[in-house]
């Protein structure tokens, strides 16, 4: 049996870690059972990006919700009658925490009776085998896979399959989930659900779709990686027009879409994890005129400032570009500091539909070569400690100096950046000694000498051997002239020369 704890959090980011391990705390605390479920665990199986996390609670999650608030967590959306909190946790971790529940109809497609229940009761009334599958998170039973309509296999054999024949009655939205989730991960409808689907579109009950169902469909969509399958998907099945009618006739903007992918390519090449929704909705309703739009949203309930936040998403990031043209930030280091607080949803936006190339150029820069010195500085504060400065207000003033000088291509080498530092904080650089040059000692001189000898008592004795030899082959031997006969010869000349000067006086 695979150890999915290991897995789990071996692909969880640290933030997403922290998440899971405070929401196990508070559960523990107000003793209440909590597991992981839904997307979480069928990413994790499915081997895809584990984009939320999905909690759910036998018991209250309100209690745990605003105890994450207090910790910088914020509540996004709470929905009391089905005890739900949507929430973008600290760290920017989006998920959600339920109440495990049973959905009892009376007859199928009358509105549930909605009843509290365990969490296998639960994964039993959801949609699709996929989705019903849950890993404990009590120290019990931490680690524990439940999987109690077998959706393991089913991922297995990629297939999204029901798990009843009402399943579309019941809840007709499912219309479009079932090719979502198809379309996403590239699996098959299994042949059953393929048949009550048929069966769901010959009766029509893609017209009874509820209007705030298919806004919460359309918001899914735009979180997800390949939004323009899905969308393809549903304009082939005639199911568009649930969503929207206005967006059926004129077509998603499926160039836009793809700028926008192309974008976030590049952002996840930068080292950024965007959340693109907002962009992604304008793109996807882009051809639509503003009071379109605005009505467009409106019937697929979304909330008033949402519908607000999406008009004005492109008026701000339009407003940011006029900033980032401006005078103000000619110098890198400004439009840096302006960039780094900027939205990235709003960068994103630029990037794909902006025609300003400055504007463009800033951006890129910023991605590609501001951030990485950016994350390099801490090279530069430990040459600064090397050159013996203490920390302080200085000290800092002087590494963003030196950050600034190289967004211009300054301080690229290590000697560069020594000679920058030296000159800001005034530590000159310490005189280099001369070496001396080392007298030879005594013992050293005796040696020599007694090697010098050494070296003529060796000639004398080459010679005399060679000598001996040619006496003995009987040859003549020219023995050179002995040093006191060559003096006595010199005596004499000089003496006679004596004379000689002496008869002149």
């Amino acid at each position: 049996m695979p150890d999915y704890m290991f897995l789990l959090e071996s692909r969880l980011s640290p933030e997403q870690r922290a998440v899971m391990l405070r929401v196990q705390e508070l559960s523990a605390a107000l003793g209440f059972n909590v597991y992981l479920t839904g997307g979480t665990v069928r990413d994790l199986v499915t081997g895809a990006s584990l984009r939320d996390l999905d909690f759910t609670v036998e018991g209250n999650p309100s209690k745990i919700a605003h105890e994450l608030e207090k910790g910088g967590a914020k509540i996004l959306h709470e929905d009391d009658k089905l005890r739900h909190v949507e929430l973008l946790f600290a760290g920017d971790c989006e998920g959600s925490i339920s109440a495990a529940r049973d959905d009892h109809y009376v007859r199928p497609g009358t509105r549930p009776e909605i009843r509290w229940s365990t969490i296998m009761e639960d994964l039993r009334r959801r949609d699709f085998s996929l989705n019903a599958i849950a890993i404990s998170l009590n120290p019990a039973s931490r680690g524990l896979l439940l999987d109690p309509t077998n959706g393991l296999s089913d991922i297995e054999r990629a297939e999204v399959r029901a798990l009843t024949i009402h399943s579309f009655t019941n809840q007709p939205v499912r219309l479009l989930r079932v090719l979502r989730y198809a379309a996403r991960m590239g699996f098959k409808i299994e042949q059953r659900t393929q048949e009550w689907f048929d069966l769901a579109i010959e009766r029509n009950l893609q017209e009874t779709i509820a209007p705030e169902d298919a806004g919460d469909e359309l918001r899914s969509l735009a979180r997800e990686e390949r939004p323009a399958v899905v969308l393809k998907a549903w304009e082939e099945h005639d199911l568009l027009e649930a969503v929207s009618p206005v967006l059926a006739k004129k077509h998603p903007s499926y160039d836009a879409i793809a700028r926008l992918l192309k974008v976030r390519e590049d952002l996840f090449t930068a080292g950024f994890r965007p959340r693109l929704a907002a962009p992604m909705l304008l793109a996807i309703l882009g051809r639509l005129k503003d009071r379109e739009l605005a009505n467009v949203l409106s019937k697929a309930g979304f909330r008033s400032a949402e519908v607000e936040a999406a008009l004005g998403f492109e008026e701000e990031a339009l407003e940011a570009q006029k900033v980032l043209l401006g005078r103000k930030l000619n110098a890198p280091v400004d439009a840096f500091r302006f960039l780094e607080k900027m939205p990235l949803d709003q960068i994103a936006y630029l990037m794909a539909e902006s025609n300003k190339s400055a504007a463009l150029s800033k951006i890129r820069a910023f991605l590609n070569k501001w951030r990485p010195i950016r994350i390099a500085l801490p090279a530069v504060v430990t040459e600064l400690e090397a050159l013996g400065m203490a920390r302080g207000p200085k000290f800092d003033a002087i590494v963003e100096q030196v950050f600034a000088m190289q967004l211009t291509g300054r301080g690229k080498t290590k000697e560069e950046r020594e000679k920058i530092l030296r000159k800001l904080s005034g530590i000159k650089e310490q005189p280099k000694k001369k070496e001396k040059e080392k007298k030879p000692s005594k013992g050293t001189d005796k040696a020599h000498a007694a090697a010098a000898m050494g070296d003529a008592a060796h000639k004398k004795h080459t010679a005399a051997k060679a000598e001996a030899k040619q006496a003995a082959k009987g040859k003549p031997v020219h023995a050179k002239p002995h040093a006191k006969h060559a003096a006595h010869s010199s005596h004499g000349k000089g003496a006679s020369a004596g004379k000689k000067s002496h008869g002149r006086r």
